[in-house]
């Protein structure tokens, strides 16, 4: 990390999360920002649902809520990028504070509650992505929808022309009654309209299901089920806990759903069950808990596909992309391995 870099950190971790947020992603759409030097290996090199990935690092949603700052983040070094979540009209989301940094954890509380811009004004600067970038969207569903289910198949239809990838999140806990969703009667149904919406693009792309890692055992053989009789193309574990099993920071009573560093263990705990459910037949992005090259190639070596980020930026900076691509390209070549796709669930049974 740069001396400039430890400086910036230091002055966003002074101000109100939500405020040193929106100031990154200001600094992001300047253009100005020093970015990392991006790591290119042969190694790195995956592909994951049919999308070619420069590398198997990417940027989970909530950091790019509105789809501002793709430019900036096309530049960062980041194998793949998903933006949102959207919905279809415009909603503020839950009322502030609602961002909380648990520093003595590692730890990042949220309960934004799916404010964002709306599909339409996200979709018009989707259709001026920059080139080059594997770009995804997290769908959400209005808070007062009568027809939640349905919103996710609108907010594709208005979207699809211009993304790569397309996720399902029915796992936030911000939204009070989504995560019901994830039931095996509920979930088989919005898949279908979901899949039924992506069948109309003109070029269909893949549809993730995102999960959460509150889940017991037979919920997720449940889920595991759902999603391989619907077809879809990858499934992203975990999203964030309500769990606050051994926080020691001020903050940790907050409400809303925990990422970082607590999360890790538990999320890669349900990303090799998923593993061993599912027996190869569906990719897995491993999300939680992720800082360092290690704990990405743990993630990995436990059954993902591709790894995501969001809270350890928080902490780490934008240099931390750099620094998990190059040191999984070491561990790879240390084990022998040609390819990050070789190393895929070689770990699993070990978090069983």
């Amino acid at each position: 990390m740069s001396v400039l870099e430890t400086a910036g950190l230091a002055v966003l971790r002074s101000l109100d999360p939500e405020t040193a947020h929106g100031l990154a992603i200001k600094a992001l759409q300047s253009g100005l920002l020093p970015m990392p030097r991006a790591v290119v290996s042969g190694r790195l090199q995956t592909r994951v649902a049919g999308l070619d990935l420069p590398n198997p690092v990417g940027l989970a949603a909530g950091f790019d809520k509105n789809a501002t700052a793709l430019a900036g983040l096309s530049r960062a070094g980041f194998g793949f990028v998903e933006v949102g979540a959207a919905t279809p009209r415009p909603q503020q989301g839950n009322a502030r504070p609602r961002l909380f940094r648990l520093a003595q954890d590692r730890a990042v509380i949220n309960r934004f509650g799916f404010n964002n811009d709306g599909a339409q004004a996200i979709a018009a600067r989707l259709a001026h992505r920059p080139a080059g970038m594997v770009l995804g969207l997290n769908l959400g569903a209005n808070k007062d929808s009568s027809d939640r289910a349905g919103d996710f198949a609108q907010v594709l239809r208005m979207t699809g022309a211009s993304i790569d990838f397309a996720t399902v999140n029915v796992s936030s806990p911000n939204t009070e009654r989504l995560r019901e969703l994830q039931g095996a009667d509920a979930l088989a149904a919005l898949l279908a309209g979901v899949m039924s919406a992506r069948d109309e693009l003109l070029r269909p792309i893949p549809v993730f299901l995102k999960i959460a890692p509150d889940l017991s055992d037979v919920e997720l053989a449940e889920i595991a089920d759902v999603a391989l009789a619907a077809r879809v193309d990858a499934i992203i574990a975990t999203n964030t806990t309500v769990s606050r099993d051994g926080l020691t920071s001020a903050q940790a009573h907050q409400a809303g759903g925990l990422s970082g560093a607590p999360l890790f263990e538990k999320s890669t705990r349900v990303l090799a069950r998923l593993s061993h459910l599912t027996q190869g037949a569906v990719p897995l992005i491993g999300v939680g808990g992720v800082s360092s090259a290690q704990q990405a190639y743990a993630k990995i070596r436990a059954g993902a596909s591709a790894v995501q980020l969001y809270s350890a930026l928080v902490y780490e900076g934008l240099s931390l992309v750099g620094r998990i691509n190059q040191g999984l390209a070491d561990a790879l070549e240390r084990d022998g391995l040609a390819n990050v796709a070789q190393a895929v669930g070689l770990d699993r049974d070990k978090w069983l």
